[in-house]
């Protein structure tokens, strides 16, 4: 049965466990190493993945990009506009084409319903590299940073500020597959998929909704936010407006607990929704978090290959 990975449930909380423990051993066992070469299993030797992008990208582009080489394998970048998915060929015969001529397929496009249609009709796996609903490599990354920073998932209390979109629907996933609480503070209108919020609920994770921007920080261990405008979106001002009292500044990390991580995807908008003083700050890990998409990514896509 060929391994979707489309949103975090796809895989579960086990193997988000255990995509997590191979990525902190993978990466311990590459200290010092050059980033190009090999990991001594090679365990994707001969493997192509291939990568189309219908948004930019850089942290996606290169992480699933290094990641098969340090695997052992190879990928192709495809920009959809410079492929017959440009010029309107169908997401189903790209699909059947891809599937006959490559080992697995990574996909970052706007709307999560290509997605769907691309796993629907390849018969290797799919990987969502970015969607309109959801986000989940960037989130077993996060994950990962946590954990690292000697966090334990369990019972972990993690703030959300500003836009209720693809991300914060993915944490909330994670939320109850992994047994953690979220507190999330976000505009009227720029709420997250209720979708999300009662599968978390309904898993035992506690999600509170609040437009208090104090109320989600107090005595929170993860400190998370994301860009305010995302690629595509209009009505920047009337959004930037909404969005101003979620603004990440040390007065509101002050209520969080005094070692708690601050967290976000990347690009940042310094000054929006994250000053310069939190993000440089020792609390920030958005650089730690930034490498582990690479590591991340070579689990997932282990984990794909029925090789985790």
């Amino acid at each position: 049965m060929t391994r979707h990975f489309l949103d975090l449930a796809d895989a579960g909380g086990d193997a988000i466990a255990a995509m997590i423990n191979d990525a902190i051993d993978r990466k311990a066992a590459r200290t010092d190493w050059p980033k190009g070469k090999a990991d001594t299993d090679r365990p994707l030797d001969g493997r192509v993945l291939a990568m189309i992008f219908e948004k930019n990208s850089t942290r996606t582009r290169v992480s699933f990009d290094m990641a098969m080489r340090q695997l052992g394998g190879t990928s192709l970048i495809m920009e959809a506009s410079s492929t017959q998915l440009g010029r309107g060929e169908s997401i189903a015969d790209t699909a059947r084409v891809l599937s006959r001529m490559v080992d697995a397929i990574m996909v970052r496009t706007d709307d999560h319903a290509k997605a769907e249609e691309m796993a629907r009709h390849a018969s290797v796996p799919v990987i969502n590299g970015l969607t309109d609903r959801s986000h989940p490599c960037q989130i077993v990354a996060d994950l990962l940073t946590v954990v690292e920073h000697g966090k334990a998932l369990p019972g972990l209390e993690v703030a959300w500020l500003g836009d209720g979109n693809n991300v914060l629907n993915s944490i909330l996933e994670a939320a109850g597959l992994m047994k953690f609480n979220v507190r999330a503070a976000t505009p009227q209108g720029y709420d997250p998929d209720d979708e999300f919020v009662g599968a978390a609920r309904a898993a035992g994770a506690t999600v509170t909704l609040t437009r208090d921007a104090v109320e989600a920080v107090r005595g929170a261990d993860v400190v998370v936010t994301d860009t305010w405008i995302s690629m595509g979106q209009d009505h920047a001002s009337e959004k930037l407006a909404a969005m101003e009292p979620y603004r990440v500044d040390s007065a509101l990390m002050a209520h969080a607990k005094p070692d708690a991580m601050f967290l976000h995807c990347l690009p940042a908008h310094i000054g929006d929704e994250v000053t310069e003083e939190v993000f440089e700050s020792a609390q920030s890990a958005v650089f730690d978090e930034a490498e582990n998409r690479l590591h991340a990514q070579k689990s997932i896509l282990l984990w794909t290959f029925g090789l985790l």
